[in-house]
Parts: structure tokens; sequence; C-alpha cells
């Protein structure tokens, strides 16, 4: 421990002496590729980690057993000491790119540091354990905590901390996956928006270091690798429509059953403990019917690409199904469609994971079931092993809004370009789908739940991070209904504001005083015990309500009614004044970091 911690020590000082040395963009350079390379060690440990659980701790111990059934309590039981993990020791964990999201657009890209390894730890166990979830969503969080903690360390503006967030991003993808464009498209594409031409060189640096790190360490047989065994026929092009169109409706289908089932688990089910169970127990029966659900289920789709449809149905109750091919079509089916309910039943129980390998997972039986149903009808030239592959990016495009994505992502880990069309076709039909039905990705409509915005539209992106609730200004007299003049009087002498908001006992707000409109009646001292404020005051018409209203709809009401001070209310209480010109310089500070 003394060595390692004198080796960080002379590492420090390397890097600072290099940071008082070098300029920004050099620094910036150097720095893209060490977050790349620990991120690629990130996603090499994390890796290792669950293979060593799954072949060592789990397939050892268990399956070797006489009973044939008890590897079914251990996506529960790895739930469960995921569940005491994060309780005990990381009760600030942070999951899914949303979170990434919300920390660039309101954090100023800001990520705890224990989210450098609290993912590992985990979504090690969920997985390794059988959870039916995948362990890139927890890279991506990883990498981009390292990433963002690095930039920290050393001061860098906010331009620079949320370059380096998303070249962990990519570092982590492309090690998970030994696909460097793949990881420099996901962060383009997930994370950053409204990104210039600078940035691409500290993301492909990232990203090709965290991909040669991945390479130089893992084996092979940890990550997903595909050899191609047909080539692209271009009379199948009708074939690649139909199944991009399936694959778009398939990903509207994935979110919706996993958004649902994860939604009442985790919130509907109050106490952890029956989340626990609850969720436990269900994953274990869909486990028990069809036994890929099981963990991250990259080794089905490898048996899905070589056509060993046999060892889909290994410990199922379904298992003497296999000498019947319409059997096998629903089988294959059924476990597709029940994918996204296991990993909301894992995520929602209290497991850590992500939906990236869910989606090709179900993108890779989508395209199995789709040729295979082909073939019963008689297309006996369908390349089985083509759908599958190419159904996987169409997915992918279609649930993580990034097409991109997926293309090059199956082109990489099949070691080609051979299906550059047939990937494009198909995941541009995903794509355009489900862009028409669902605007936003999952991650995306969490972030706007959580009160912020992203767009590629910059001016919105910039807006969407204001925080309104720290610029209400309270520092306006309050008048009651039932107020005289002479009061009203002596409120205005002591105040610095010729607004007063009007309320009642119970501090509702009903009115508006303004100073201009009762010159003539303060100056006429008859009328000093005779009005009172509910006949001074005038209705408040435009207001904006705290919990309803995000930056844009207040902006909006600004602009029309053409006011610069609006009354801000909770619930109809007074809270107090916002003002527009605060707003427009708010948005002028972060509009200059931004640069």
């Amino acid at each position: 421990m003394k060595f390692r911690g004198v080796g960080i020590h002379y590492v420090e000082k390397v890097l600072n002496w290099l940071h008082g040395r070098l300029s920004e963009k050099q620094f910036l350079l150097l720095s893209s590729a060490l977050v790349g390379i620990s991120a690629g060690l990130a996603a090499v440990i994390l890796k290792s980690f669950v293979f060593f659980i799954r072949h060592y701790v789990v397939e050892q111990n268990i399956f070797t057993t006489g009973f044939k059934y008890l590897y079914l309590l251990l996506p529960i039981l790895g739930i469960a000491i995921t569940v005491f993990i994060i309780r005990r020791f990381f009760t600030s964990i942070q999951r899914g790119a949303s979170a990434i999201l919300f920390a660039i657009a309101k954090k100023a890209s800001f990520l705890p540091f224990s989210q450098m390894y609290s993912h590992l730890v985990t979504s090690a166990v969920t997985v390794g354990f059988g959870g039916s979830a995948g362990l890139e969503s927890p890279i991506v969080s990883t990498g981009s905590a390292i990433g963002s903690n690095y930039a920290g360390t050393y001061k860098l503006n906010y331009k620079d901390r949320t370059l380096l967030l998303a070249c962990g991003a990519a570092g982590g993808i492309a090690g998970a996956f030994n696909a460097p464009v793949a990881g420099l498209l996901f962060a383009l594409e997930v994370l950053l928006v409204g990104v210039n031409l600078t940035a691409f060189i500290p993301l492909l640096i990232a990203s090709a270091s965290g991909a040669l790190t991945s390479k130089i360490i893992l084996s092979e047989g940890i990550l997903l690798k595909f050899s191609l065994k047909q080539p692209f026929d271009y009379y199948n092009v009708p074939y690649y429509i139909l199944l991009g169109v399936l694959a778009g409706f398939l990903s509207l289908y994935y979110v919706t059953f996993f958004d649902k089932t994860e939604f009442v688990l985790s919130k509907r089910i109050k106490k952890p403990l029956n989340r626990l169970i609850v969720g436990g127990v269900l994953l274990g029966f869909l486990i028990a019917m069809f036994p890929s659900l099981f963990g991250e289920g990259y080794e089905s789709i490898m048996d899905l690409s070589n056509n060993n449809i046999a060892l889909l149905f290994k410990d199922s109750v379904f298992e003497n199904y296999i000498n019947n091919k319409w059997k096998v079509f629903f089988f294959i089916t059924g476990t597709m469609l029940l994918k996204s309910v296991a990993t909301g039943l894992t995520l929602g129980s209290g497991g850590n994971g992500g939906n990236f390998a869910p989606t090709l997972f179900v993108g890779a039986y989508l395209g199995f079931a789709f040729s295979f149903l082909l073939k019963l009808f008689g297309c006996e030239n369908i390349p089985v092993t083509n759908f599958t592959i190419v159904a996987m990016s169409g997915v992918l495009a279609g649930v993580f809004h990034a097409p991109l994505t997926g293309i090059f992502l199956i082109a990489e880990i099949t070691g080609g370009y051979e299906l550059m069309i047939p990937l494009m076709i198909v995941s541009a039909c995903s794509y355009a789908l489900v862009k028409s039905f669902h605007p936003d990705s999952l991650d995306v409509k969490r972030l706007k739940k959580m009160g912020a915005y992203i767009s590629e539209d910059k001016d919105k992106s910039i807006l969407g991070k204001i925080e309104v609730e720290g610029m209400i200004e309270k520092n306006f007299t309050t008048v009651e209904l039932d107020s005289k003049l002479r009061s009203i009087v002596e409120t205005i002498k002591h105040s610095p504001r010729n607004v007063f908001p009007v309320v009642n006992k119970h501090g509702r707000l009903l009115g508006i005083i303004q100073l201009d409109y009762i010159r003539e009646e303060m100056f006429n001292q008859d009328l000093y015990d005779k009005v009172i404020a509910k006949e001074l005051m005038r209705k408040t018409g435009t207001q904006i309500e705290l919990k309803k209203d995000d930056i844009f709809s207040i902006m909006k009401k600004f602009d029309e009614s053409g006011q610069w001070n609006l009354p801000v209310v909770d619930e109809e209480s007074y809270v107090g004044f916002l003002s527009k010109s605060t707003i427009l310089t708010k948005y002028r500070s972060e509009l200059r970091e931004s640069y």
C-alpha cells in the first residue's frame, strides 16, 4: 500500500509539472489519453470480475452439484448483496446515462468521487450472480466519473471537464467491446450536444486508448465477437427494411415494458426487502422458463449466431420442445419479449446494471426469430447469422436514439464492414420509426423528469442548465388583504421595491399593488383609513408555478405577458418574484463559460 501511495504521488507530481508547462490544448490531449486508458482498465476489471464470478464461483460450485435448479436463487442473492453494499457504503450511487446527463446539465459536469469504483463492485455482483442486466452502463458511469474527477483535480473549466467526462464514457465503451469508433460515437450521440470539431480529437484519443488497453489485457472469450459466414446479398434488402421496422416497434416495446416494470418495483413497493423478494422471485421464475435471461446474455447471442439452438433450451422447463420448429420459434420470441421485464425486475429490485447488453440481446433474438420464421415459410437462402447480427444495431439505435453507435459497434465487433449497407438500412428504419413516436430517448425523458434539459440546440441546452429556484427574489414586502392605506404607505416608506404582493392570512397570493398605480391615493390623506389593500390591488394575471413550470415555460410566460418581473407561487402560496433580466444575465454567464 505504501509503494502504491508513493507511485500515485509521483504520478501526480509529474502531471502537475506537465500541467504547468504544456499548453491548455496539449494538456487536454494528454489527459484524454490518460482518462481513456483508465476507463479501459475499468472495463477490463469489471469484465474480468464478472467472468471470475460466473466461471469460478457460480458454474463450478453450483451447476456441478446435483441440485439442477439451485442457480435460480443466485440472482436474488446477487441483488441482495448489491442492495447491502449500496446501503452500507454507496448511498449516493447514481445509475444510468440520465444521471450523467443531469450532472452535465445541472451540476457543471461534476460526478461523485465514489462513482469511480462503486459501479464496478455493485454491477459485477448483480450481473455475475445472474442479474438480467448489462455492464456497459456501469462502465460508462465509471469512465465518466474518472474523467470528471480528473478534470476537477486540475481545475479545468466546465467545457474541458465535460469533454473529459465524455472521454471517460468513450474509453469505457471502446474498452468493453474493443470498438473505438463506437465509443467515440456513443459519447457524441448520447452525452454531448452541439459539439464542435475540436472535441473530436480528444474523444478519438480516449476511445483508441480504451480499446487498446482492453485488447492488450482481455482475452477474446470475454469480449462479444462475431465472424461473418455469409456476404451481403442485395436481394435481401426488402427483408432488411422489414427487419428495421420490426426493430423500431420492438424498441418501443422494450422501453415501455422496462420502464413500467422498474417503476412498479422501485416506486410502488416501498420497502426494500419486499422489492427484493418480489423482484427476485419473479426473475427466478422467468429464468426457469428461459435460462438465457440469466446474466448479460452474450453467450446466448453467440449461440444464436452459430445456430446452436439446443444450448438455449438447456435447464429450461421447455427443454422437450427443441424438436418442434414452431415451438422453437415461440420460445425464442418469448425470450426476446421477456428480456425487458427481466431487466426491469433486476434493476427495480435493487440491482445495478444497464440496458446496453439487454438491448443487444433483444436485437439478436429478433434477428434470429425473424430469419427463422422466414425459413419456416420456405425462404431457405436467408442468412440467419447476418440477420441476427444486424438486428442488434436496429434495436440499439431505437432504444438509445444512437443509430451511428449501433452501426459502427456491430461493424467493429464483426471485424469488417461487409454488412454496412444492411446495418444502415435497419438502424435508419428503426430510429426513424422510434423518433416519430418517442422524440426523446428513455434517458432524456428521465432527465426531463429530473428538471433538466439537453438539446442539440446549444441555446436551449444552456438555458436548460439554469436553476430558477436560486434566482427567486424574496425581499418584496407583503401586504395583507385588509391592510388600510395608512399602513401601506408606511410599508412603502421602508421598502426599496415598488411592487407589493397582497396575501391573505394563509399566505395565498391574491393580487399586487404597484406604486405607480396608487400615487393619487397616497397623497390623499382623507383616504388613509377608508381604503384597504383589496381595493387598491390588481389581479396578478400571469404567475410562475414553482413546481410545475420549467425554464422554457417561464421564458414563454415572460414573452407572452410582456412583463420583466413575475410573481412565483408554490401551490398558490406566495414565494417571491422572478426577474427576466436575472435569467438573461445568468444565461450570458453560462454562454461565456461554454466557450
